[in-house]
């Protein structure tokens, strides 16, 4: 426990009387837990999902999950830490609204604000609807080698997301993705190289955190990025070698401590050379408090990955995960399958002496610690006028563009098709869509093209046949049959791999090639200006593509 210790002058001390002790202070993080009872520390342990567009919306899911109504109820009868936002839950709609909950939610928290979250790591993973700035991915940005575009990122992101009450980010991702079978990470990763993925990962962490002031998490250590399986629902095995995680998967790690993250977060994945006992990471002492804490030397806030997740769930029952998780030397438990569940055992473990109302107090000390940094004991409320002004904004969203144009990488144009020559020609757009980007429609208007969504190679190859050249998207090499049947036309194709850049080595015969790791309107736009020549590509591989291209391979050529 640290003191703050006041000397108070004495007349002793001036020299005319008895000496008295000076009196010691107690820092008020320890003077605050000092006053909480053991339920509302719990509390602070938690960070859950609440139901409703305000913090008084009724919803059915509250009263099955949480047996009270309302999301601000559910704060109050959990005394929770933080809330976590989705769309799903009714929690993202627009920047009043979610200004409004936020409001909400914190009066409902009392006398400990909360810290309010959500996962806008950008690309594949934005949670933010419109009209909140949208920026590339993570891999995107390692296409681009752009430090200083990363730390606009978290910037950026960062004051869309105070503007609205938010003051917690998941992200960025630290994975080093060195498994292009990865069905979990992939683009979100910066690069499959170690020291790109940790500059990258600790500038993103400085403009969320020195530039917006809001608290960045790095994720999912010890590192998610060498597994085939899933752990939203498996439980993934890394065969990393000591030697190999210290030089592959720990330095974007190291890179995020020496920025200062607030946070980092656990990987429900099992590393035998870090712990030989099966559990994964989250449960983990050895990784935990021996890697993280002690070799690498974090004094920050762990928090787990979701709970909800089998990785987490395939060993231990749900009411043992929450203590092991604290017994393992995690401070903040992520979104518990059953709440109630979950608070009572760690309750049970405490009462039982499993777990001691010390080790609650440390990691309520180090989340308390950290909301007083980003001045959440002294919580300001949203202002819903200036969330509208703010989120979305013409000079972010020119940043935002300006920074994606750089990201594009021409893999292939051994046909010297591109840059195209739009003018008197009909081009046609197909392949894989997003309904929810519109991402045919946005890169069709950007070339003034015609847009065929299709997965069905008969039609698509029929929709080639009447046009001069054709654009075709290909999302993790779901398109195989059907670039192929293009092929078959005779007519210019040029591929476009929307997510991973990998589809490549499954799509033979395919001369010109080009990656945007992203779907989103930004990429889509980005890519249309690399497509006509109003923009050279500039973006060079962040990874390799096994077999055709290496690491830091990319084409360019001039504008037109």
């Amino acid at each position: 426990m640290r003191t703050r210790t006041v000397a108070f002058l004495t007349v002793a001390a001036l020299g005319v009387g008895p000496a008295t002790p000076a009196v010691a202070t107690p820092h008020p993080i320890n003077a605050l837990i000092a006053r909480m009872t053991l339920p509302e520390k719990i509390g602070q342990l938690f960070t859950t999902t609440v139901y409703g567009a305000t913090a008084t919306t009724s919803s059915p899911d509250n009263t099955r999950r949480y047996g009270v109504d309302t999301p601000a109820e559910v704060v109050a009868k959990y005394h929770l830490g933080g809330v976590v936002y989705f769309t799903w839950t009714g929690s993202l709609q627009n920047p009043r609204q979610i200004a409004g909950l936020s409001n909400g939610l914190q009066q409902a928290a009392g006398k400990i604000p909360l810290a309010i979250s959500t996962d806008q790591e950008h690309g594949v993973v934005t949670r933010m609807p419109a009209p909140a700035t949208r920026f590339p991915g993570a891999m995107a940005l390692g296409a681009a080698r752009d430090p200083a575009g990363a730390y606009r990122t978290g910037q950026i992101t960062g004051a869309e997301l105070r503007a609205v009450g938010v003051n917690q980010v998941w992200a960025p991702v630290a994975d080093v993705n060195v498994n292009p079978a990865n069905p979990v990470i992939g683009v979100r990763s910066f690069s499959s190289d170690p020291t790109l993925a940790g500059t990258l990962t600790a500038n993103q962490i400085r403009g969320f955190q020195q530039g917006a002031g809001i608290s960045a998490s790095a994720k999912h250590f010890p590192g998610h990025g060498d597994t085939a399986t899933d752990s939203h629902t498996g439980l993934p095995v890394i065969n990393h070698s000591l030697d190999e995680w210290r030089r592959i998967d720990a330095p974007p790690f190291r890179a995020a401590i020496a920025a200062g993250a607030d946070t980092i977060m656990s990987a429900h994945i099992v590393v035998p050379a870090l712990d030989p006992s099966g559990d994964p990471a989250t449960l983990s002492k050895p990784i935990i408090t021996g890697r993280l804490r002690g070799e690498l030397g974090y004094r920050g806030v762990i928090v787990t990955d979701s709970l909800e997740m089998q990785g987490v769930r395939e060993k231990y029952g749900d009411d043992r995960v929450p203590v092991l998780a604290l017994e393992a030397g995690v401070d903040v438990l992520l979104m518990p399958p059953n709440l109630d569940v979950a608070f009572r055992a760690v309750q049970k473990a405490v009462a039982d002496g499993e777990l001691t109302e010390a080790r609650v107090d440390e990691s309520v000390r180090r989340i308390l610690t950290l909301k007083q940094k980003r001045g959440l004991l002294k919580h300001t409320p949203a202002d819903p006028a200036a969330a509208q002004r703010i989120v979305g904004s013409a000079a972010h969203v020119r940043t935002a563009q300006a920074v994606t144009d750089r990201t594009v990488t021409a893999v292939r144009n051994d046909a010297r098709l591109l840059p195209l020559t739009v003018a008197g020609k009909r081009l046609l757009v197909t392949g894989w869509t997003s309904a929810t980007y519109d991402t045919l429609g946005v890169l069709a208007r950007e070339l003034g093209a015609t847009a065929v969504p299709t997965t069905d190679p008969d039609q698509a190859a029929a929709a080639a046949r009447t046009h001069d050249v054709t654009v075709v998207l290909s999302n993790n090499g779901q398109q195989q049959a059907l670039v192929a049947a293009l092929l078959t036309t005779g007519k210019p194709i040029v591929v476009v791999a929307v997510r991973n850049p990998y589809d490549l080595t499954g799509l033979p015969g395919v001369t010109t090639y080009l990656t945007t790791y992203g779907y989103t309107d930004v990429s889509m736009k980005a890519l249309a200006k690399v497509l006509t020549g109003v923009v050279p590509p500039r973006g060079k591989l962040p990874v390799a593509i096994p077999g055709l291209y290496p690491y830091g391979h990319g084409l360019t050529w001039g504008v037109k």
